[in-house]
């Protein structure tokens, strides 16, 4: 049987410029495809294309059947059918309901809005558009310091980008991961904005990054930092250090991903939009089920006076509108206090803030005498190098870290050295003969 290849033309402009992998250019095609069938439907709509693109990220996700690696593929493929190949293409070939969004925005009001707005389609996090919007100001800044009457921002060009990340490593003298912070910022803002590709960076002074070794405890002053601990600060510490998670991972914990049975903590959506499993300490089973029985209480107050609703990610609040109130979503840790949700105005109870987390840590060391730089990441730090120390596989660790790269779990095999009491100096070995 005679199988129609999906977008030809579009399969090999792909594979011409090497914009992705061979094997993914025919799903690429095929999410080109579907988003066009997608619109087609409604077609006599004149909608902003990067709103129709949004209405279907949405259409993907309410489906059920698509994972979120799919989703942004997906995304990936439409921005590169509609900015990319249909720019090389006559007039004639776009789809008569096209309305391509001009090439920047009239005031830096309205692109920070649109920053904001792509964001959010992409699901990226919080703190993520946090970040892009903190270094999209600061380039402006540096732009206006320039050129006090203002450059207007479709002449907004590589070369500026390029002197921007060069002032901040021999001006500001931003360390390397500052400025690469910087400068994803601008590349998301250039593609995906004002879709244009940044070019010609090779000039750029790049901040130089020395190797760096993590901080991590010992054994006894992990110890002594918990004798130092207490309430709910302890229970914090001891599950950060017990199970390797990250602080924003366990503020967001909901009472679902606490499997008491399986002896597992489910992490979701963590760093990379992945899901994983780790480690749920037996000493934190009773602390843990006091801690849930205290929320329960909290969340029916919450109930009986018409509130009781959490945010739920992605579309889930579409597709299960009443599951926001289910206990099982509710978090673990959650905030004292009501606050109301920028994006819809509804009255919540979020997540605990990581500041008075951090604000306890800094107290605990402080009793404990621990003069080392210590955050609150140290003890993931501290859970990695003591797995190890222990004889665990360093794959499994990579595992319960959430690490792409092994690579990146192997840097606790450095720092192991100064705490493997097997390696001894020479000079220790020949002065105690």
């Amino acid at each position: 049987m005679k199988t129609t290849l999906v977008l030809p033309e579009f399969q090999k402009y792909l594979s011409s410029r090497k914009l992705t992998e061979e094997k993914c250019i025919p799903f690429y095609a095929s999410w080109a495809a579907q988003f066009l069938k997608f619109a087609n439907k409604s077609a006599e709509q004149q909608i902003e294309l990067d709103i129709r693109i949004h209405q279907f990220m949405d259409f993907l996700r309410d489906s059920g059947t698509r994972e979120e690696w799919q989703v942004r593929q997906a995304y990936s493929a439409v921005k590169l059918y509609f900015y990319k190949y249909l720019k090389q293409r006559p007039a004639q070939e776009s789809p008569p309901w096209i309305i391509l969004p001009a090439s920047s925005c009239k005031t830096f009001e309205e692109l920070i809005q649109k920053v904001r707005q792509v964001i959010r389609i992409k699901h990226y996090s919080v703190s993520t558009e946090k970040t892009y919007t903190h270094w999209i100001y600061k380039f402006q800044q540096y732009l206006m310091e320039i050129d006090p009457m203002g450059k207007e921002i479709d002449k907004w060009s590589a070369t500026d980008v390029q002197d921007f990340l060069t002032y901040l490593a021999l001006r500001r003298r931003v360390s390397a991961s500052t400025q690469n912070q910087a400068f994803n910022s601008l590349l998301f803002l250039f593609r995906d904005i004002l879709h244009r590709d940044l070019e010609n960076l090779q000039g750029t002074v790049r901040a130089k990054r020395g190797p760096k070794l993590p901080v991590v405890l010992s054994v006894e002053e992990v110890r002594a930092l918990f004798q130092h601990s207490s309430g709910k600060n302890l229970m914090v510490h001891q599950l950060l250090y017990g199970s390797g998670l990250r602080v924003s991972e366990l503020v967001k914990l909901r009472v679902k991903d606490l499997d008491f049975e399986g002896n597992l903590i489910f992490v979701r959506s963590s760093k990379g939009d992945k899901d994983r499993s780790t480690l749920f300490p037996q000493q934190l089973k009773v602390p843990l089920q006091q801690q849930l029985e205290k929320v329960k209480r909290l969340h029916e107050q919450d109930m009986k006076n018409g509130y009781g609703e959490v945010s739920l990610p992605y579309a889930l609040s579409r597709k299960y509108p009443k599951a926001g109130k289910d206990w099982a979503w509710q978090y673990v840790f959650p905030s004292s206090k009501l606050s109301v949700e920028s994006t819809t105005g509804k009255i919540r109870r979020f997540h605990m803030s990581m500041r008075p987390l951090q604000k306890g840590m800094r107290a605990a060391v402080k009793k404990a005498g621990i003069v080392k730089h210590v955050s609150l990441h140290t003890l993931r730090h501290s859970f990695a190098t003591h797995l190890l120390l222990n004889g665990v596989n360093i794959r499994e660790v990579q595992e319960l870290l959430g690490h792409k790269h092994v690579e990146t779990t192997m840097i606790y095999t450095h720092v192991i050295k100064g705490l493997d009491s097997c390696a001894q100096s020479p000079l220790d070995t020949l002065l105690s003969a």
